[in-house]
């Protein structure tokens, strides 16, 4: 991630996990905000998944699925980590999520990413600029919303790798393999709470084994969030200049 601002170009985001990414540089934030969606405890599986994944696999992101369904409202912290081969961190993030409906905002160091269901604001602070361009909900390009409901039935083989204690909680892992070779990821793999049937963190594997990471802080459902969150308002943010592609 380290210093690119994300640019919200909503079409060109399906070719990363299906992921949905605004970046300057694709690769990197696409691999982000797919994380994040999961992670935050988001995922269907149609009927229509391959007979090749594992059963098990999917009981348990039913579970984790009819369960986030189940919320009006989301807003989660979280931490977003690059790693090397070697393990060495290269950055460290944090950041927060806010969904209602068709309504999204995402905020992470220098950025600010607003969605009311009819435009997209991609703020960058570093440069005061604001990017406005229109949301489409049935562009190939994909929203967190889309993300939350068949991300990838088409797109990932998936099998349970087992269960392990850490602490009082049973954690399931859960490992996806993209069925596109030409991806430049080969792994992901989810980090479910077996008895709450969500997600707390979730690792991206390049083929160069840099990791990408993120860790839920904090989840809360249910709370209350005004439809104002979701709409940038240009009076909050003197001199910025608007960059309007609708």
């Amino acid at each position: 991630m380290g210093g690119h601002p994300l640019r919200c170009n909503w079409p060109i985001f399906a070719p990363v996990i299906n992921g949905i990414i605004l970046v300057s540089k694709p690769g990197i934030m696409k691999r982000f905000y797919t994380m994040l969606v999961l992670l935050i405890g988001v995922i269907t599986i149609k009927s229509s998944a391959q007979a090749t994944n594992d059963p098990d696999a999917k009981k348990i992101l039913d579970g984790v699925s009819a369960k986030f369904k189940t919320y009006k409202t989301v807003k989660s912290t979280f931490t977003f980590k690059t790693e090397s081969s070697a393990g060495k961190t290269l950055s460290s993030k944090n950041g927060t999520v806010l969904i209602k409906g068709s309504k999204y905002k995402v905020t992470i160091v220098g950025q600010e990413i607003f969605c009311d269901g009819v435009n997209v604001w991609n703020y960058d602070k570093s440069s005061n600029e604001v990017t406005i361009t229109k949301f489409d909900n049935n562009s190939s390009g994909l929203t967190p919303q889309k993300m939350f409901t068949n991300f990838y039935d088409k797109d990932f083989l998936y099998k349970l790798n087992g269960e392990k204690k850490q602490g009082a909680k049973t954690i399931q892992e859960i490992e996806l393999t993209p069925t596109d070779k030409t991806k430049s990821y080969h792994k992901v793999y989810l980090y479910i709470d077996k008895a709450n049937k969500t997600i707390g963190t979730t690792k991206v594997i390049e083929k160069d084994q840099t990791k990408h990471s993120i860790i839920v802080n904090t989840f809360t459902p249910n709370g209350a969030i005004d439809d104002s969150q979701f709409v940038f308002d240009a009076k909050k943010y003197p001199g910025v200049e608007i960059v309007d592609n609708r």
